[in-house]
């Protein structure tokens, strides 16, 4: 599993989202032709919620709204060094942010966070920017 896909999977994102389609009922005229399938609601994800009841029953104080180090943690991911660096890498961060941790990390939180908002995360505007 994707490293991003680790995270998706501790914040509950696709558990439980895959609803079967009702079949049509038996007396419906077998030459109508087949209505399209309705779309399936992609229930959304409170991410504020779920890592701050994380960040309450943590014993570190971790700053999870502004370092992707402290996210990783709050997670019970590998925060180091070349984990970020394979997420990163994952995610498409651009080659001149690689070589500065500092840069890498800034990109790297708020690309995380903009992708959990893309996924069906509940992520306010503020943290996004």
């Amino acid at each position: 599993m994707s490293l991003f896909g680790k995270i998706l999977a501790k914040l509950g994102f696709g558990d439980g989202d895959k609803t079967a389609t009702a079949a049509p009922p038996p007396s419906a005229p077998a030459a109508a032709p087949a209505a399209p399938a309705a779309p399936v609601a992609v229930s959304v994800v409170d991410v504020v919620s779920k890592l701050e009841g994380m960040a309450a029953s943590n014993p570190e104080k971790l700053n999870w709204k502004t370092s992707i180090v402290d996210l990783m943690k709050l997670l019970g991911l590998d925060s180091s060094l070349a984990a970020r660096k394979e997420l990163a890498t994952e995610l498409g961060c651009p080659a001149d942010k690689m070589g500065d941790s500092a840069q890498m990390n800034m990109w790297l939180h708020k690309t995380v966070l903009q992708k959990l908002a893309d996924n069906g995360g509940n992520v306010p505007k503020e943290l996004l920017n």
